[in-house]
């Protein structure tokens, strides 16, 4: 929607009725939220179709990642690694457990710990999964070192946001 007035003007006279546009980053194209939403999106549409015939959704797939790194691992240890709340992970772990790719069992160590434990299922689904990230990585039109570098900079990013206390700000009131 780049213009020579600038991308921001049609959407701006469209919601306003004037001809000035929105301030500079006010916009849906300026939101980097936005364009991680998409990009995510985007990842997660071209994972759907070589994951599906294995039995896996996206966060499945993430899930399984981390167990064939480890073998087994404690329910918040996972939960921790993926960034996950329980909430979301515990039916991840269900569907994975009734496929037969994970059992989950009480620590014998910890009676209030539950861990999750790769099945031998489980670790032969790995090698079916291996086809998956070169077909990601082609998708991507990008070379192993911009994936990386991209990866490398959102993983910063990551870090920075968690780490960041936002606060609503008082000069800021809702017209």
């Amino acid at each position: 929607m780049n213009n020579q007035n600038g991308p921001a003007r049609p959407i701006a006279e469209a919601v306003t009725g004037e001809t000035e546009p929105y301030p500079e980053g006010m916009t849906l194209d300026t939101q980097l939220c936005f364009a991680l939403v998409a990009a995510s999106r985007a990842m997660t549409s071209c994972y759907r179709p070589l994951l599906t015939p294995l039995g896996l959704t996206h966060p499945q797939y993430l899930a399984m990642l981390v167990l064939w790194e480890r073998r087994s691992m404690a329910v918040g240890e996972l939960g921790d690694r993926l960034q996950l709340r329980s909430a979301t992970l515990s039916p991840i772990l269900v569907r994975l457990e009734e496929a037969g790719f994970i059992s989950r069992r009480r620590s014998s160590s910890d009676a209030r710990s539950v861990v999750v434990h790769l099945t031998p299922a489980g670790a032969r689904l790995r090698e079916a999964v291996e086809v998956v990230p070169p077909q990601l990585a082609r998708a991507t039109g990008m070379t192993p070192a911009e994936i990386a570098s991209l990866r490398d900079v959102l993983q910063v990013l990551t870090m920075r946001l968690r780490a960041a206390e936002l606060r609503p700000s008082e000069s800021v009131e809702p017209s």
